[in-house]
């Protein structure tokens, strides 16, 4: 079967691309080994988008195990240019509060063992990660959560640790004195393998919990799955109301400097 082509691609949890008109799965193969899922593509305010649900249909695969090289070089093989890659995650500051938004602009990466590049050789291959994240895209998810209205922050360093399981309170304390806010397990090496495609990302951190509570706060309790998903659930229709106004806002022309990060990287 010929492949579409599509022009975002959006990760996200299964069933969160609902909004999408005209949706239609397909099987995508890659050199990596198989996606997360099937890909859903359908199409909003003109746009053709694809979905990739990132830890598969039933939430089968843990962060440590999701294949992203293959969901990402599947964006690549049906033309993506774009990628809105939302995610829960936890806070490390008490300003940042579950049910807000965190643009982030910086990650720090404590994650090992991932498959986390697409240039294994022959040819060494050195990508700038000193700015990881989409400007263009970034800014547009800025004016898109004042338009709407929603509690965010318009920035912020995001540390990916390995998971499965939650912080220990050293950890989470450790995390807190170096003046990290977000804390996921998700966003490397997903970011960037996206800029290694010369693709465009953006990540829209949905904050769900305090991580292992608040210093001097006993009422904020550390972090649990059922809360995750609890806080996840009430915010959802906010995210998604995000994302739509996004893709509306999304111009055609790329004008920042994503189109070009392999030049002068050999």
């Amino acid at each position: 079967m010929e492949l579409p082509q599509a022009d975002i691609g959006i990760f996200g949890g299964s069933g969160f691309y609902s909004f999408l008109e005209n949706l239609k799965p397909y099987k995508v193969e890659t050199p990596y080994g198989p996606p997360s899922s099937q890909v859903m593509i359908g199409e909003l305010y003109g746009k053709r988008i694809a979905f990739i649900p990132r830890h598969g249909e039933q939430h089968q695969y843990p962060p440590h195990m999701v294949n992203y090289r293959a969901n990402l070089y599947a964006f690549k093989l049906l033309g993506v240019k774009r990628v809105i890659g939302p995610c829960a995650a936890g806070s490390l500051k008490p300003e940042i509060k579950p049910g807000d938004f965190v643009i982030c602009d910086q990650y720090v990466n404590l994650t090992s063992g991932r498959k986390d590049t697409f240039y294994d050789g022959p040819i060494t291959t050195h990508i700038s990660s000193a700015d990881p994240y989409c400007p263009q895209l970034r800014e547009i998810a800025i004016e898109c959560c004042k338009k709407l209205g929603l509690s965010f922050h318009p920035s912020g360093t995001v540390v990916v640790i390995q998971g499965p399981r939650f912080s220990t309170r050293a950890e989470s304390k450790w995390f807190r004195s170096l003046g990290w806010e977000v804390i996921n397990m998700t966003q490397y090496p997903e970011v960037t393998l996206a800029r290694e495609l010369e693709m465009c990302y953006v990540n829209i951190s949905l904050i769900t919990d305090y991580d292992t509570g608040l210093e001097g706060d006993p009422n904020i309790k550390p972090v649990t799955h059922e809360e995750v998903m609890k806080i996840f659930q009430e915010n959802i229709d906010k995210l998604k109301s995000l994302i739509i106004e996004m893709i509306k806002s999304v111009p055609e022309e790329r004008t920042c400097p994503c189109p070009n990060i392999l030049k002068g990287a050999r």
